[in-house]
């Protein structure tokens, strides 16, 4: 069985303790401009090791020093609890580059 889906009400919940992600559709997203474009690599490879260990892997496009993170529970067809703990993660992770 897989993981509750979140409602509306509690994704912007959620969302007000993660203020630069934003909800679209069945997904979150942030894009973090890191300082140069090796600082935005480190900062991808950072996040992958969290998500190896909870086993929830972000969707991740670079742009030179722009990382965008999205994050969806694809396999419940939405956003989960899991989304916005790693959304919290990944804040913290860049935050602290």
């Amino acid at each position: 069985m897989g993981t509750a889906l979140l409602s509306d009400t509690e994704i912007a919940a959620g969302l007000r303790e993660l203020p630069d992600w934003t909800h679209v559709g069945a997904s979150i997203s942030r894009t973090v401009e890191a300082p140069s474009f090796l600082a935005g690599i480190d900062l991808v490879r950072r996040v992958a090791e969290v998500a190896e260990r909870v086993n929830h892997h972000p969707d991740i496009d670079i742009r030179w020093r722009r990382v965008t993170f999205t994050l969806s529970t694809h396999s419940d067809g939405g956003i989960t609890r899991k989304d916005l703990a790693l959304a919290g993660r990944i804040d913290h992770l860049a935050d602290h580059s």
